[in-house]
């Protein structure tokens, strides 16, 4: 008997906080979609198990203490909607892409974050096929500081900017990220 719709979102989420390969393998599907990678680095777009631990190893980069728990799921045929928070410590950049190149990077401040999320999770054959999200990402923004800007970080984030260490951590967390992925096809 395979994972209730709940069970296989709570997976999903903790292939997020851990990076376990083994365990998005038995809940993400071969033909996997996350619609929301538009921001994360080009690994994440993978389809299947190995953009998941990509994008899970992206997150835990900028997130020490990483966790999302689950506040309510709503099932049907072909669906699980999750209502989470996630919550961490900003301990590295957290580094936000565009159209695959860097966009922002936001060096580590220390600060926790804690702010409401809903995924919908599509599907198939006792999988995960595909992922979308609301996320309040405003909310974030504002308890790392950047929105609106405090000095403090704005400065910093012009400064890594000038000094190419916003680049270098794009590079860092892309390659990352690729490592993680690479754990898909080890564990195949």
């Amino acid at each position: 008997m395979g994972m209730s719709a709940a069970e296989l979102a709570q997976g999903l989420f903790r292939v997020l906080e851990t990076g376990d390969a083994e365990l998005a393998a038995g809940v993400v599907s071969m033909d996997f979609r996350n619609r929301e990678a538009a921001v994360a680095p080009s690994p994440c777009s993978i389809p299947g198990p190995a953009g998941v631990l990509a994008s899970g190893a992206w997150m835990r980069s900028a997130f020490g203490e990483l966790r999302f728990p689950i506040v309510e799921t709503a099932v049907n045929d072909r669906q699980v909607w999750v209502r989470l928070r996630m919550q961490g410590l900003h301990t590295g950049p957290f580094v936000r892409f565009r159209e695959g190149s860097l966009d922002q990077a936001v060096p580590a401040t220390g600060r926790a974050i804690d702010f409401e999320q809903i995924h919908i999770l599509d599907l198939r054959e006792g999988k995960v096929v595909g992922h979308e999200a609301v996320r309040d990402d405003v909310t974030m923004l504002g308890q790392l500081g950047v929105f609106p800007p405090a000095p403090a970080t704005a400065l910093r984030m012009v400064t890594w900017k000038l000094t190419g260490r916003a680049a270098r951590a794009a590079t860092r967390v892309t390659a990352q990220a690729a490592e993680a992925a690479a754990l898909a096809e080890r564990t195949r």
